[in-house]
């Protein structure tokens, strides 16, 4: 099997439009883990993403034919600027159909190439039975994002490359996975040239498609996927890739959005570039790993897969980058709601240095503080604070894992209303678009008061609500029935001890 990708990799026709990216020392995050880290920038790429090289690998293989019909193909954004420059390069016409979600300087950039541009569903699974059912209505010649031989080849020139370029001691390579197409191009090459090289393939929590096929040993459809990473963001791993990943990985790893944040920053403090979510989402596995498997002074290389990210997500990516490398612990603590609390309180912190503060009124008895705190050491400084305010007679709650307080409370502080009756609080995700808010709300209708309300926009592919219901027992039912109607993800919140704390 490899030595059939093999060949096929060696021949692929990828440098008319592709170009040989480097591979780069990150010193800084390897002095501070204690490996080598090295980097393949396919973040150079002219489109700033790799995909190019497989679309252009098959859209050279057509025929006359073939390339006379036209091409279609369905993406969450990369792919699509890949087929768009390959068209063009070809002169083959070009019908791209990208999820609504999709990033606009990713659809600026397939616009600029010249393709007809459909922008259709909330994910890429939606666009890709979009994209099927206009190829069958008008016979164009299908190119699939990930699950075709082709594709496949021209994704594994980048591990033909990092062999060439990396002759020494390689322990891993660490490849984000979306539908498998890069996976299983680069592990293809290295298994059949250098196969003591491990091939560890990296997953968002919320997208782990390829992790759960690999336990349960067949291909298996999540119910949804979260788009954070939105060019890794696939229900279902290819049939090819999943065939060859079964050949050829070795381990698995699944990172949280906090951690994908943090391995940003880390690519931009060592290259001073930015990347998108699955840009980074290989370097996020990469630091993981080695820490759950105390590897020290070795090599390992992440593939940096893109850099196509709106500027307006940034900011969200900045706010949470410092938690993800636990740099930031974020606590509620109850102080005594009397004179000289603060000073006292502030006395036990010491000299630590405040992220954030947060107080209001709520009784004459006890206050509740949203505190955030600049740490060093992860988790052993996070304990060491927890115990110290502890002994001095303080209730506290560690809120640095609380997606909750993270997303909403932190901007919430404001006191709790005493009589407030029936209130059941859920926290809702919904894919972004113009109005998107609005039909939030009208699909929540008037059956029910809403009590509470915080919505945020991180210019992210979806957003984010917590929401306050009143609603009585003899609702819950229909309540429940009407959630799951909604088509939205959920989770309840009531039971959030910041909630019970601030709210």
């Amino acid at each position: 099997m490899t030595e059939k990708y093999l060949n096929k990799i060696l021949n692929a026709r990828v440098y008319d439009v592709a170009k040989e990216t480097p591979l780069e020392d990150a010193p800084a995050l390897s002095e501070r883990i204690g490996n080598r880290v090295i980097i393949k920038r396919e973040d150079l790429q002219p489109i700033f993403t790799f995909k190019l090289r497989g679309a252009y690998n098959k859209l050279i293989a057509l025929s006359d034919a073939e390339r006379a019909k036209g091409v279609i193909a369905a993406s969450a954004g990369n792919h699509a600027q890949g087929v768009a420059l390959a068209a063009k390069k070809l002169g083959i016409k070009a019908t791209i159909v990208m999820p609504q979600t999709t990033p606009d300087i990713k659809v600026k950039s397939v616009a600029e190439w010249g393709a007809e541009i459909i922008l259709h569903g909330d994910d890429f699974d939606e666009a890709f039975k979009r994209a099927m059912n206009i190829q069958s209505n008008r016979d164009l010649t299908f190119v699939h994002p990930f699950d075709d031989p082709d594709v496949i080849a021209g994704q594994g020139t980048i591990g033909m490359e990092i062999l060439r370029q990396h002759m020494a001691d390689i322990h891993a390579i660490f490849i984000p996975v979306g539908g498998g197409g890069l996976l299983a191009g680069i592990g293809a090459y290295v298994k059949a040239v250098r196969p003591e090289i491990k091939i560890i393939g990296v997953e968002p929590y919320d997208a782990a498609t390829l992790y759960h096929s690999l336990k349960e040993k067949r291909r298996i459809i999540l119910d949804q996927v979260g788009i954070f990473a939105d060019g890794v963001a696939v229900r279902q791993v290819g049939k090819e890739t999943f065939r060859i990943a079964q050949k050829v990985v070795d381990d698995m790893v699944l990172t949280s959005v906090d951690e994908i944040c943090a391995a940003i920053k880390d690519i931009y403090d060592d290259t001073r570039s930015i990347t998108e979510p699955s840009g980074a989402l290989a370097l996020a596995g990469l630091k993981k790993y080695a820490a759950e498997h105390g590897l020290e002074d070795k090599t390992l290389i992440a593939i940096n897969s893109g850099a196509n990210v709106n500027f307006d997500r940034l900011r969200h990516i900045s706010e949470r980058a410092e938690i993800g490398e636990r740099r930031e612990s974020l606590f509620a603590v109850t102080i005594p709601e009397k004179p000289g609390s603060f000073r006292k309180f502030c006395n036990v912190l010491g000299k630590r240095s405040v992220t954030e503060f947060n107080y209001r009124y709520a009784d004459d008895r006890t206050a509740q503080i949203f505190l955030g705190l600049r740490i060093s050491d992860g988790g052993a400084e996070n304990r060491a604070i927890i115990t110290a305010l502890t002994e001095n007679g303080y209730d506290v709650i560690d809120l640095t894992d609380n997606d909750m307080a993270k997303l909403h409370i932190r901007y919430m502080v404001g006191g709790k209303l005493p009589n407030m009756k029936d209130e059941v609080v859920y926290r809702f995700e919904f894919p972004e678009r113009p109005g998107a808010l609005l039909n939030f709300l009208n699909k929540m209708g008037e059956r029910w008061n809403i009590s509470l309300f915080h919505y945020r926009n991180h210019g992210a592919a979806f957003g984010r609500v917590l929401c306050g219901i009143q609603v009585p027992d003899s609702d819950t039912a229909q309540l429940n029935a009407f959630l799951d109607d909604l088509g939205y993800n959920y989770w309840p919140e009531t039971d959030n001890p910041v909630y019970r704390a601030f709210l």
